[in-house]
């Protein structure tokens, strides 16, 4: 399973038309899962409760209650989003939030970094019997172990990620997929929070198979997400980049399966040729050699095999060796 997710989160900053909109260009960008965040704050959180250093613009509590979408809202959103060929994932922030989603019947649930702790959620999400993305960049390994107790192994993909926005080089974490790859046996993905192209193009390359990463129409846009997400021109490189390097993990190359390179061989490899003329019977030394193209001769690489061989016949300067040549 190799799937890119187009993270909208909060980047439509609660229009409906702007949702839509990156729908379409989601779609555009060749992704497989469009993902919403449902947040439902009187459920989530006090009214106080603080927001994160990067966005302090506005109040959280009244940010999510702005910016939210209705039972109604969402079921539009998954049929327009299903209409375009592609899946329908939203991360729950609170019980009543998986109530509605299981309504709206959403394909996949993705449990974002800050829920992990959240057992009670994650058994609700459970009993749906739903695929799950499980994010982790804040949790410990103890955490995860804990979170992976309660879901469904067999229907859970576990995400690296770490929870700075933006992510610098030295906190990405690619370690951390391998060893998660080693420690559960279950599929691993990737949710990149880097701004540039580099860390999802490795992840993939080490074995991620789903990609998730912030999209939006422009990065000076309002709200919490879209400073840190990628415009659009870049993530359809983005999402082109991905799927070319899971082509090249698909299509492993055999080092000794050379037909495809016959021709190549031919020429760019060097041949044995004597580099004088001699007669019948003349011994061949290792001075009596050049090598030179093309390679469909003896090959450069048997020269010592040939030194003490004896001539069957005369040949002129620049006679390219071949085994009839040799007594």
């Amino acid at each position: 399973m190799n799937k890119i997710i187009a993270e909208i989160g909060s980047s439509h900053d609660g229009s409906f038309g702007n949702a839509k909109k990156l729908i379409v260009e989601s779609f555009n960008c060749g992704v497989d899962i469009v993902k919403f965040q449902l947040h439902l704050p009187e459920f989530e959180m006090l009214s106080n409760a603080p927001g994160p250093k990067y966005f302090k613009d506005e109040n959280r509590y009244e940010y999510f209650k702005r910016t939210n979408f209705s039972l109604e809202q969402l079921v539009v959103l998954k049929k327009m989003t299903e209409k375009y060929g592609m899946e329908f994932m939203v991360s729950p922030f609170s019980e009543k939030a998986v109530e509605i989603l299981k309504k709206v019947n959403v394909n996949y649930f993705k449990i974002a970094s800050g829920e992990v702790t959240n057992h009670k959620m994650l058994e609700l999400i459970k009993k749906t019997g739903k695929k799950v993305f499980l994010s982790t960049g804040m949790s410990s390994w103890n955490e995860i172990d804990q979170a992976l107790k309660i879901l469904d192994k067999k229907k859970t993909v576990i995400m690296q990620c770490s929870s700075i926005y933006p992510c610098p080089e030295e906190s990405v974490g690619l370690n951390i997929l391998l060893e998660m790859k080693n420690k559960y046996k279950i599929p691993v993905g990737f949710s990149d929070h880097f701004l540039g192209c580099e860390a999802g193009f490795a992840a993939a390359a080490l074995g991620a198979s789903v990609i998730e990463k912030h999209i939006t129409f422009s990065r000076k846009m309002y709200g919490s997400d879209a400073p840190f997400a990628m415009e659009l021109l870049e993530f359809k490189n983005y999402v082109k980049g991905i799927k070319s390097i899971w082509k090249m993990n698909k299509n492993p190359v055999d080092k000794n399966n050379l037909k495809k390179y016959r021709d190549m061989k031919r020429v760019f490899e060097k041949s044995i040729v004597i580099n004088k003329g001699m007669k019948k019977n003349e011994v061949i030394r290792d001075e009596d050699m050049s090598f030179k193209k093309p390679g469909d001769g003896i090959s450069a690489m048997h020269y010592k095999k040939i030194i003490g061989k004896k001539l069957k016949n005369s040949i002129h300067k620049d006679h390219k060796l071949i085994k009839k040549d040799l007594c």
